[in-house]
């Protein structure tokens, strides 16, 4: 006896060795055997063998019209050795049994499965549902085969155009936009980026780069919503001092200033007076949600996404001719430059001035300070003192640096980049930072001398960190160090001034001790800045390689770090040259440069000769 049975979903067929009532031992053509229930057993026939029966209703099943069998079946449920009956006209052969059996089977949208070989006809408009979505299916195959066909052909559809750089970075893999380019990166054998780009999907380079990132961190896009500018306590004391700022032409969130006020005794008051907006930013409100939410200003070559909306920055930004709310942190210094004592007040500051770096480096530089005829220039007298009480502030911090160092500015105009070097470590620089690095770890030690929760920021071991605790910071040379000077462009420093602002007012801190949103801040700043400084570097690289191709340059010279790290001499640049292996650290070396890819902000650099000689001091180097 001969039997076809129902196996995980498929229909077999084989032969009886032995059955019980409830089993039976079956052995199919090619000799495996199963052990079958006697329910999944659908129909028993003594000839032909199963091979050949199995082999006819195949080809007798796909000569079947689903669509005349719904009709003929009716409405009821039924089995399907009664419909073969009815559709032959006589008693079905087994071959056409299993035909019947297996187009039923196969056409699940026409006929449900209601238990063993039993079947009911799909209800009409179920059917009519099922048909159309058969439909939609097959014409989004049909689509999604002409678009593979079309990008295997480095063709671009015009559905593409939009989709860039979102398919890339942050894809809806459901789609069968996404399903082609994945099929046809497959037939091509690139990268789904490499083939959209063959396909000319990504015009500019500088687009794709700023897109995708703002993609991933901006994915609700870098605009604003309207906000309405705040309005300051009307408490606030006016300052008499008058201050001003020392910042670049672009900067427009001027978050400090600083104030020298002479007396008679000789001793001299330094005023550093740091923008407000956590007078005007309620813990918890849209704005701080949308402070939170980004929690840094973004910087790159050329542009800029800021943490605050035009609307707040204007308000509490230190302009010039203006009285802004301030948090001050006056500092009284002797005559022969020894701090003497520190004051923190809220107040009204003036602001007198926003000098600007483009001027004032032209004044206010190492060559003018060694030079008593140097022309006269504004607040020359303030800044010679800040500038020799700066020296003192990195002396005691044991941080005083004799090295020259340059820094890079980049100036981009559309697609034109200008990269001018400038010394590090300049006067202006000289005294920025070392009052800023002394408000930020005087604050963050009386923030820890109350007890008051701040965000710190710590440095061992040569790793920097965010934290809770007023961990050291080894590379500044200070016992604690919180960022609070910066709030228009740093979260952290929001955060740290409501602290202060609580310490200055006598009031309970916004933040309380193991507050779960403290942590929370550190973690998710941490994330968010290490993001921002990679696509800073990033696009630096980029604008480095988009300056070779626009000058032309063909061949630099580097100095060699160690190994086969160089660094070159033109442009702020750290690469790999595997080709300079072998070549003493400190050497000068010549280099070809090729291959310089603006997608991947990649290139190649092949060392030519050596320029000159590693010194005697080489092996001192980093």
């Amino acid at each position: 006896m001969h039997v076809i049975f129902e196996e995980d979903g498929h229909f077999k067929a084989g032969s009886i060795l032995s059955e019980t009532e409830a089993t039976a031992q079956v052995e199919a053509a090619s000799g495996k055997r199963s052990k079958v229930k006697a329910a999944n057993i659908l129909l028993r026939f003594a000839a032909p063998a199963p091979s050949e029966v199995m082999t006819e209703a195949e080809t007798l099943s796909a000569e079947l019209d689903a669509d005349f069998l719904w009709e003929a079946a009716g409405s009821d449920e039924f089995g399907f050795e009664q419909l073969a009956q009815e559709y032959y006209g006589h008693a079905p052969r087994p071959a056409e049994s299993a035909a019947l059996l297996l187009k039923l089977h196969g056409s699940p949208i026409y006929f449900h499965k209601k238990g063993k070989g039993r079947y009911r006809p799909a209800p009409a408009e179920t059917l009519a549902a099922a048909k159309a979505g058969q439909e939609k299916k097959r014409l989004a195959a049909e689509r999604q085969a002409t678009l593979a066909a079309e990008l295997s052909a480095f063709r671009l559809p015009p559905e593409y155009v939009p989709l860039v750089p979102r398919i890339l970075i942050a894809p809806d893999k459901n789609t069968l936009e996404y399903k082609a380019l994945e099929e046809a990166a497959a037939t091509t054998g690139l990268s789904q980026l490499r083939l959209l780009d063959r396909c000319g999907a990504i015009p500019s380079t500088l687009d794709f780069h700023r897109m995708s990132f703002t993609l991933e961190w901006f994915p609700r896009g870098t605009e604003f919503a309207p906000v309405t500018e705040p309005v300051d306590p009307p408490e606030l004391p006016k300052s008499s001092v008058r201050a001003f700022s020392m910042d670049d032409e672009a900067t427009t969130e001027i978050d400090d200033a600083l104030s020298v006020q002479w007396r008679d005794d000789g001793s001299v008051r330094v005023g550093i007076h740091i923008a407000a907006p956590a007078l005007g930013i309620a813990p918890g409100s849209e704005l701080d949600r949308v402070a939170r939410e980004r929690l840094s200003t973004v910087y790159f070559p050329g542009d800029k996404i800021t943490m605050l909306p035009e609307a707040l920055i204007h308000h509490y930004t230190l302009g010039e001719s203006h009285d802004c709310p301030a948090l001050s942190l006056y500092v009284d210094v002797a005559s022969d430059l020894r701090v003497l004592g520190t004051e923190t007040k809220l107040e009204q500051v003036h602001i007198a001035d926003n000098l600007r770096h483009e001027t004032l480096e032209t004044q206010f530089n190492d060559a003018s300070l060694k030079n008593p005829d140097f022309p006269d220039y504004p607040y020359r007298r303030e800044l010679e003192w800040l500038r020799d009480f700066a020296a003192v502030l990195e002396a005691g911090r044991g941080k005083a640096d004799t090295v020259d160092r340059v820094d890079y500015n980049f100036k981009v105009d559309g697609e034109h980049v200008r990269i001018e070097p400038r010394k590090r470590g300049s006067p202006i620089d000289k005294v920025v930072s070392e009052l800023m690095i002394f408000a930020n770890a005087h604050w963050g030690g009386w923030l820890a001398e109350n007890r008051v929760p701040g965000i710190y920021r710590a440095q061992a071991g040569g790793k920097t960190r965010m934290t809770t605790s007023p961990d050291p910071h080894v590379g500044l040379g200070v016992d604690q160090y919180a960022w609070s000077t910066s709030p228009l462009r740093r979260y952290v420093d929001l955060v740290n001034q409501r602290q202060l602002i609580s310490l200055v007012q006598a009031t309970d801190p916004v933040y309380l001790p193991r507050s779960e949103a403290l942590f929370a801040t550190v973690r998710d700043f941490e994330l968010a800045y290490d993001a921002y400084a990679d696509y800073q570097r990033r696009m630096e690289r980029y604008w480095m390689l988009r300056w070779l191709i626009q000058e032309n340059v063909s061949e630099v010279t580097a100095n060699v770090i160690r190994d086969d790290l160089v660094r070159f001499d033109s442009l702020p640049l750290v690469t790999r040259a595997p080709s300079v292996m072998g070549v003493a650290a400190g050497a000068k070396v010549r280099l070809a440069i090729s291959a310089i890819d603006l997608l991947d902000v990649s290139f190649h650099a092949e060392y030519v000769e050596t320029v000159a000689e590693a010194p005697d001091s080489a092996a001192a180097l980093p």
